[in-house]
């Protein structure tokens, strides 16, 4: 178990299997030595961890979509170690995007995007601060609540 898999837990949480693939994509691709993640969505053993149970947020349930935002980042973290095989890779976090879905005139999508943002300051303390973009939108797939995007900054092996 790596160093970040050791915080993870301190946390309260675990390391998630990869989810599967709902389309025809890759969970996570690598360019050079950053890697990209597809979206993820809030789920927890293939159910979705969902605000009030109505796949929007609002300012009533903010504090459960924040904790939904760090159930998203773990299956993000899930997709980078299944291409790079250890978050020990990861030197920094370069960008974090989250996509709220939001009901109508909800604008703090940014308060909900601090959930995952704390969280990877626990997981990489001096390594943890990124870029963000916080966006509300109308729907999401499966009539998920969120979906996170990680770009991270890797150390490979040379071959």
């Amino acid at each position: 178990m790596s160093i970040i898999e050791e915080k993870i837990v301190k946390a309260g949480f675990i390391l998630p299997q990869l989810p599967p693939v709902a389309g025809l994509y890759s969970p996570a691709i690598r360019t050079g030595n950053l890697v990209f993640t597809s979206g993820q969505l809030p789920l927890r053993n293939g159910i979705l961890i969902e605000p009030g149970g109505s796949g929007k947020v609002n300012d009533a349930n903010m504090e459960e979509a924040a904790y939904a935002s760090r159930v998203a980042l773990l299956n993000g973290l899930a997709a980078i170690k299944s291409l790079t095989g250890t978050l020990s890779s990861i030197e920094r976090v370069v960008k974090l995007t989250l996509y709220v879905a939001s009901d109508h005139r909800f604008s703090r999508q940014h308060i909900v995007a601090n959930g995952a943002s704390s969280l990877l300051h626990e997981l990489f303390e001096e390594n943890w601060l990124h870029t963000r973009s916080a966006i509300g939108v109308a729907e999401l797939p499966l009539n998920a609540s969120l979906e996170l995007e990680l770009i991270v900054q890797c150390k490979f092996p040379v071959i």
